[in-house]
């Protein structure tokens, strides 16, 4: 289900974030002994041209929105690096 979950982040950012780089990083390894260990635990580093001029908390705003239901059904955690091409 991980690289199903994955792929499925990564179609979604693609879709509406038209990324020039996009990592999708499945991180559940790092945390044993903690809620849903081994699921749902996911690193993004996305570059997009529509976070030009936009403040960090909206463009993790921007990700939350392209995930939708996501967040609440398969990703127990995520971090988040958005950045604008420089």
């Amino acid at each position: 289900m991980t690289a199903a979950m994955v792929h499925e982040i990564r179609r979604r950012l693609d879709a509406a974030l038209h990324p020039v780089e996009l990592d999708v990083l499945d991180e559940g390894h790092k945390h044993a002994g903690h809620a849903n260990e081994g699921k749902g635990h996911f690193h993004v580093r996305v570059v997009s041209a529509q976070f030009a001029g936009v403040p960090p908390l909206k463009r993790h705003r921007l990700v939350y929105a392209a995930l939708g239901e996501l967040m609440d059904n398969g990703i127990h955690a995520l971090s988040i690096d958005a950045k604008a091409p420089d």
